[in-house]
């Protein structure tokens, strides 16, 4: 079985304008991992943005 947090989902916050959306993992490594902030455009790295892990 792969890792835990393999296709979890997650929230997360932008560290420019603050804004939270969610993050869904389709992978087993998080920590290069960068998004595109949908409110500001900012891209940041997913494992210094994630605020908590959301329950499917």
């Amino acid at each position: 079985m792969k890792s835990s947090i393999n296709n979890k989902m997650f929230l997360l916050q932008c560290p420019g304008c603050k804004n939270r959306m969610k993050y869904q993992n389709r992978g087993s490594i998080i920590i290069k991992k960068s998004k595109k902030c949908v409110y500001c455009g900012r891209s940041f790295k997913v494992r210094d943005s994630i605020i908590k892990k959301l329950e499917k």
